[in-house]
């Protein structure tokens, strides 16, 4: 018996349900089912393989059909649909399999857009301590419109405590 290409949403919900899919991949999966199921001829849709077989007359059909969508955007719907036959053959086929697979997780960090990289670039920190914390005294000051930090050295001179201190007394505005 063949696997019809309508096994593949129930597939994707059994796979969410198990926590195999997050649900923000479970939807964008199923949207590449969605756009793909309208191109596929009654054959097709009678066996995923034959899906499978004839992706690329298929995709061909999928962008003269999507003139107003990108390029780029029906690649990654033909991926999506790829990958879940793919995970389908492997874990949907036989539902006892789904039990061994384990799912990538993904890095939990934002991806930075081209503007935070060319600035992130740009900046220039100061120089770093390479000393252990215990040899400073931090200070750390809470004022009226925001917040100060002092790293102070333990063994400062009186010398230098004048300058420190000249510093700040130049900060005031008469």
């Amino acid at each position: 018996m063949t696997d019809k290409f309508t096994n593949l949403y129930d597939f994707i919900d059994f796979a969410r349900a198990n926590r195999k899919y997050p649900d923000n991949t479970a939807n964008n999966l199923k949207s590449a089912l969605k756009i793909f199921q309208k191109e596929l001829n009654s054959e097709e849709l009678k066996s995923i393989n034959m899906v499978e077989d004839s992706i690329g007359e298929i995709f061909r059909s999928l962008v003269i059909a999507n003139k107003n969508k990108s390029i780029v955007s029906l690649n990654s719907y033909k991926a999506r649909l790829l990958k879940v036959i793919k995970d389908y053959k492997k874990y949907g086929a036989e539902p006892s399999k789904m039990q061994s697979w384990v799912a990538k997780t993904r890095n939990s960090e934002p991806l930075l857009i081209k503007k935070d990289k060319t600035d992130k670039k740009k900046i220039i920190l100061s120089n770093s301590i390479n000393s252990p914390v215990e040899n400073f005294h931090k200070i750390s000051l809470s004022l009226g419109r925001g917040n100060a930090e002092i790293l102070i050295s333990k063994d400062i001179s009186a010398k230098d405590a004048q300058v420190i201190k000249k510093v700040i007394d130049s900060l005031v505005e008469d």
